[in-house]
């Protein structure tokens, strides 16, 4: 399939200034602004830097920043699932997942992660897509935020299901090793059964073992 994609633009007012939430980004533009040295959840800012204009490179790939200036403080990066998982097993291609989500400490609940979701899906091409997330615990900042597993998962099914994601039951193993992991979907205006079809055999592996 084509993946089109058209730039979006949006400045949101927060208690450290004007930030502009705007993607897809280009790769070149990426490599023109700095990252904060807090975003560090999933590499040094760095080299998350370089991995981001890594997937804004792909065919499929889209990151969405958010920026004080010419500095990234938080970013939602979307590509097909890795291999080595699950949902790479059956290569759907108009499946995508949320692959990453992150915002600086001094910029979480200011709305800003709720923004880069809402910018994401200002653009009719994401229609066409059905997007994914897993969402597990251990890659929440539970110490940072204060917050304990079920609030924490409060939280995030907030802010997905603001964009239209929604709850689907699974047999993975890695989700279903911890109650509070979670498997979510946004299915697009245009995603037809048979991709839905194909979503269902990779969800349940174990459905016709005894």
């Amino acid at each position: 399939m084509e993946h089109k994609k058209t730039f979006f633009s949006t400045e949101m007012e927060t208690r450290h200034g004007v930030v502009h939430v705007e993607g897809p980004v280009h790769p070149e533009q990426l490599a023109l602004y700095s990252f904060h040295d807090d975003l560090v959840s999933f590499r040094l800012a760095h080299q998350q830097q370089k991995a981001l204009i890594q997937i804004a490179s792909l065919e499929e790939g889209r990151i969405v920043i958010v920026r004080n200036g010419e500095l990234v403080v938080g970013y939602v990066t979307y590509l097909y699932p890795d291999p080595l998982e699950r949902w790479a097993e059956d290569k759907i291609e108009n499946m995508i997942e949320l692959g990453a989500i992150e915002v600086i400490p001094d910029y979480r609940s200011t709305g800003v992660g709720k923004k880069l979701l809402e910018v994401s899906f200002m653009d009719d091409a994401m229609e066409d897509y059905l997007v994914i997330t897993t969402e597990y615990y251990w890659h929440w900042d539970l110490k940072g935020t204060g917050l304990n597993v079920w609030d924490y998962r409060k939280m995030m099914e907030s802010m997905m299901s603001s964009v239209g994601f929604e709850y689907f039951a699974t047999d993975d193993p890695e989700i279903t090793s911890h109650p509070a992991n979670c498997l979510m979907g946004r299915v697009g205006k245009r995603v037809g059964a048979e991709t839905m079809e194909r979503f269902d055999h990779l969800r349940f592996k174990r459905r016709f073992m005894y």
